[in-house]
């Protein structure tokens, strides 16, 4: 079976994996909600939309409304691969959030994975 790329990926089903990643560590559907909107620049009501409406990433990252300059700083691999490494750019920013999921799920305080 082929995969698929993660740009065709919904974000309704691979969201509530994020949330429970979390979840398992202690941590709540509010602070991955805190991540998500801090990196695409959506309000919550705006990533709800997104994910009731089923928008694959391609589309969910092409229409945040700021995506966050400092996503750069994020770095560091996931599923072995290095973010910074990645050239894609909707793949990219799919890893960036994986990776805060997993720093927040890690216990990592909100501050430094907002890099603030």
């Amino acid at each position: 079976m082929p995969r698929t790329p993660i740009a065709k990926m919904s974000l309704a089903k691979v969201y509530p994996l994020l949330v429970q990643k979390a979840e398992r560590r202690g941590r709540t559907r509010e602070e991955v909600d805190e991540v998500a909107c801090w990196l695409t620049g959506y309000d919550a009501a705006g990533l709800e939309r997104q994910i009731a409406e089923g928008v694959d990433y391609e589309t969910f990252f092409s229409e945040a409304p700021a995506l966050n300059p400092n996503r750069a700083l994020i770095t560091g691999k996931v599923c072995g691969v290095d973010v910074a490494a990645i050239a894609d750019p909707v793949e990219q920013n799919a890893r960036y959030l994986d990776k805060l999921v997993d720093e927040l799920a890690r216990g990592r305080a909100m501050e430094k994975i907002l890099r603030s």
